[in-house]
């Protein structure tokens, strides 16, 4: 899908990604939209991706099974085409993580007090 797969991962997308994963979704999102507003390559679906989960985490806090359904759909479908590992983020675990988190509202419905919170997952990365 890139050639930037293999390059280092770009400071603002490393400090959103710990953001992420300590989770403060909405300073994670906007870290990721400006990266991923600056970048041209079809690598910033990745940051897009990244982005989406995160707020359909936030989502899933805030009972907001619309939102979470809808981010982690769209999540999915911009990490379709990445190879297992991109700029160090294991995108193969990310997407089990959607794929799981979306399952379980699948389950659940519009009872989120019923969703399964160890399926909120951080993002794995080799920094």
């Amino acid at each position: 899908m890139t050639d930037l797969c293999g390059d280092p991962l770009p400071d603002l997308a490393r400090e959103a990604i710990a953001k992420f994963n300590a989770g403060e979704y909405y300073a994670q999102h906007d870290l990721l939209e400006l990266l991923w507003a600056q970048t041209t390559d079809p690598v910033r679906e990745l940051y897009r991706a990244i982005l989406q989960v995160g707020i359909a985490y936030y989502h899933i806090g805030g009972g907001n099974h619309r939102g979470a359904y809808k981010m982690l759909k769209r999540a999915l479908r911009w990490l379709d085409g990445f190879p297992p590992l991109c700029q160090g983020v294991d995108v193969a675990d990310l997407k089990h993580n959607a794929e799981a988190a979306l399952r379980e509202l699948v389950r659940v419905g519009d009872d989120l007090g019923g969703f399964d919170q160890s399926l909120i997952r951080p993002v794995r990365w080799a920094e």
